[in-house]
């Protein structure tokens, strides 16, 4: 199937590693153009380096704190003088910490708002107008399986995510009549560093080996392993491309059936 992704501009956001990086892949995979970023400028411009090698694509790496909004504004600013526009957006950010809803402070949450939710907000604003400019565009967001199933220890995203949620479902009844689909993306438990965090977290709350925990979270998902992030990034890159072209205001979830809810 030809996804219709080439030579498309995609900004992909917490890209130097995890999702964030398998998405950038898939798409680059795909021929789209594909700006990256995250907070470290090392770790970024090894990403970008990487994928280039890998994909043989045009990738662009920014480091940009994106809980900021002139560092959201100026990947964008540089994404545009760089490849002219944007078609594609996939939002996301590294997660916030691990705890109770009453063990953070005011701070935490604040910063927890501008991390997960307020992040999503900013990089919209700037990218829509490109995207209305050149005829529409597919926006994503990458949230969590707490979305539909809060988790233990997990409040900041429980509460969080579940307002960009909202936001997500807001955007695509405003937008859809401008040609821009926006969507979110449901990672379960997907193998990557910040899985290995939880896990980590979650084992020291509970008093337990870190392969115990593991052990009882595989026990929860029906296909009885962990996910990959390229079969994330695959479904990304679908959601995001002309072979989803009716597809906005939808929750995909990609968990191994962690999921129970029939919503």
């Amino acid at each position: 199937m030809d996804l219709g992704l080439k030579d498309k501009v995609a900004m992909v956001g917490g890209a130097s590693r995890g999702l964030g990086y398998a998405v950038a892949r898939a798409l680059a995979a795909e021929g789209a153009k594909v700006s990256i970023a995250a907070r470290d400028a090392e770790a970024i411009r090894n990403a970008a380096d990487t994928l280039a090698r890998e994909t043989r694509g045009a990738v662009v790496p920014v480091a940009a704190d994106l809980s900021r909004a002139d560092a959201i504004a100026r990947w964008h600013a540089d994404t545009v003088a760089q490849f002219g526009g944007v078609d594609l957006l996939f939002a996301n950010t590294g997660g916030p910490p691990a705890g109770t809803a009453l063990a953070f402070d005011d701070a935490a949450w604040q910063t927890a708002f501008e991390l997960l939710l307020l992040s999503v907000v900013r990089t919209v604003r700037f990218v829509v107008p490109s995207m209305r400019a050149r005829g529409g565009g597919a926006i994503l967001v990458g949230t969590s399986s707490t979305v539909k199933e809060p988790f233990a220890n997990l409040a900041l995203s429980n509460v969080m995510r579940a307002g960009v949620t909202a936001l997500v479902k807001t955007l695509a009844g405003e937008l859809a009549p401008e040609r821009i689909r926006v969507n979110t993306l449901l990672p379960g438990r997907i193998a990557t560093d910040r899985l290995t965090y939880l896990d980590e977290a979650n084992a020291k709350k509970a008093g337990i080996s870190v392969e115990e925990q593991r052990q009882h979270a595989l026990a929860t998902i029906p296909m009885g392993r962990y996910g990959k992030p390229d079969e994330f990034g695959r479904a990304a890159a679908f959601v995001l491309s002309d072979a989803a072209g009716y597809i906005t205001g939808a929750a995909l979830q990609v968990d191994g059936g962690l999921i129970k809810g029939l919503l």
